[in-house]
């Protein structure tokens, strides 16, 4: 997992132990509903939701990326329909508002006024997408529409089975950072 999750105990993340504790006392369907939001992968959200309470955001975080590393493909493709393409904004009407503004967010650093990075992305991802059987996923916070195509065309190179693993690698950077905003009550 990434450098949000090494260390991080609630009160560095911003994590309010009364927002901790709302989560933990949670009814176990309105938990996997909230969870829902971080990951589409229904075997991820039972067993995070199953495991509580969580001491600490870390805890979580931590007991998420476990619980990825064990995901099957199939499970895996699940947590990949509840992603939009990169380059591309959610549709509102996929999912909960909530993970559309997470996405969105993730997304910022994609320039909506650079045509020619994002008429590359899209090629991009059709290329991923027929090489690969399934969208190209990467944790895009913090990186610019070039940097994401960039990565893209590498990752283009890498076999099916290890890029499976990069993606497992990607979506435990994407929960970590989405269980770090539920529990932050943040957008």
């Amino acid at each position: 997992m990434g450098a949000e999750s090494a260390g991080v105990d609630a009160e560095s993340a911003g994590i309010d132990t009364d927002r901790l504790t709302w989560f933990n006392e949670l009814p176990a369907g309105a938990a996997q509903q909230a969870l829902r939001e971080c990951c589409a992968a229904p075997r991820w959200v039972e067993q995070m939701a199953g495991a509580r309470p969580y001491a600490s955001a870390q805890d979580a975080i931590r007991q998420s990326g476990a619980i990825v590393s064990a995901l099957t493909v199939t499970d895996l493709a699940q947590a990949l329909a509840g992603h939009p393409r990169i380059g591309e904004r959610p549709d509102p009407g996929d999912g909960s508002p909530r993970a559309a503004a997470w996405s969105r967010r993730e997304q910022s650093g994609v320039d909506a006024d650079d045509a020619e990075t994002r008429r590359a992305l899209t090629q991009g991802n059709l290329e991923y997408e027929q090489r690969f059987g399934h969208i190209y996923l990467v944790c895009a916070s913090g990186r610019t529409g070039k940097e994401l195509l960039d990565v893209l065309c590498g990752r283009l190179q890498n076999e099916p089975e290890d890029e499976w693993q990069v993606v497992r690698t990607e979506l435990q950077k994407i929960n970590a950072l989405r269980l770090q905003r539920l529990l932050a009550d943040s957008a």
